[in-house]
């Protein structure tokens, strides 16, 4: 449902709005005209007979009624913000499951709600954003995963360990010898727990953003299941013109660029830029209440993200 919910958005709007215009040129002028022919006949008519004469009928109030908060929420979610819901951990520690993100539709050009057509040229990706957009396999799923690499760069994943060889051009050249180690150091470990395995919990430098990201130090690299490129090594690739590459925070339990490839520039839907609300779901099936059903808010998680 979510994903035809801009279309159904975008009909609704049109229809009111239709509706409303086809009332306002037809069938307005046509009321007012009536009231006047009934003046003429009668001047003394009563303020309830003039109000029934110029009534609207139930399907053209309710259109006057619902289009101008429908056309609203149109306009902002298609090209200012949504929301989006967390419902999984594959950007764990930055984002959480139970956590509610705005995503920033006018970071990456504002785009038609149905056809996604780029209309206005605002910005591109940077490394180091938290960026949702369609699932390349399947563009009817949103996915949300931090960019690692941009158009023209070289990344290699092996061992746990990520270097970058970004592009060249004539304001880089010094960068292009060789691919660098993104650098890391060790925050904690314990705090996250997966399948009764401590993670190990480290700051990232990526580009221009310092963030966390969590390895699972008892779990093999699944490299057998990366995505292979022509003509590289597996778990090296060259991000092709017009397309990034994304990975998840949670590096040992996020389904990202490794394994199924780049994201193209058509695809893309947003920058996440804040947590409007963070809930909590520690309920047990056994309890009286769904499960569904938030246990807590996380406060503390309102706010950026990094």
């Amino acid at each position: 449902m979510a994903a035809y919910f801009s279309i159904i958005l975008v009909i609704a709007t049109l229809i009111t709005g239709l509706i409303w215009l086809y009332d306002l040129v037809m069938l307005k002028p046509k009321r007012k005209a009536q009231l006047a022919l009934a003046l003429e006949a009668n001047a003394q008519l009563d303020d309830d007979t003039q109000a029934g004469i110029m009534r609207e009928s139930v399907l053209v109030e309710n259109a006057h009624s619902v289009f101008p908060v429908i056309a609203f929420v149109m306009i902002l979610r298609s090209f200012i913000y949504e929301p989006f819901q967390i419902p999984s951990g594959s950007m764990m520690p930055t984002l959480l499951v139970g956590d509610f993100i705005l995503v920033e539709k006018f970071s990456y050009g504002l785009r038609d709600p149905v056809w996604r057509t780029k209309l206005i040229e605002t910005g591109e990706p940077e490394r180091g954003d938290v960026m949702v957009f369609k699932y390349p396999e399947d563009t009817r799923i949103d996915y949300i995963k931090r960019v690692v690499g941009l158009p023209g760069d070289t990344i290699i994943y092996n061992n746990k360990q990520l270097w970058i060889k970004p592009a060249c051009n004539g304001s880089n050249q010094s960068e292009c010898a060789e691919a660098r180690l993104v650098a890391r150091s060790e925050v904690n470990r314990g705090e996250f727990i997966q399948d009764g395995v401590p993670l190990i919990e480290y700051q990232e430098q990526l580009g221009a953003v310092q963030h966390h990201i969590l390895i699972n130090p008892m779990r093999p690299d699944a490299k057998a299941f990366f995505y292979e490129q022509p003509g590289l090594p597996l778990g090296e690739w060259i991000v092709p013109a017009g397309e990034y590459f994304v990975m998840g925070d949670n590096r040992d339990n996020s389904k990202d660029s490794r394994f199924w490839g780049f994201v193209p520039e058509a695809n893309l839907v947003g920058k996440a830029v804040a947590i409007w609300i963070s809930f909590e779901f520690d309920r047990q099936p056994s309890d009286w209440l769904p499960t569904w059903l938030p246990s807590g808010v996380r406060f503390n998680r309102i706010g950026g993200i990094v």
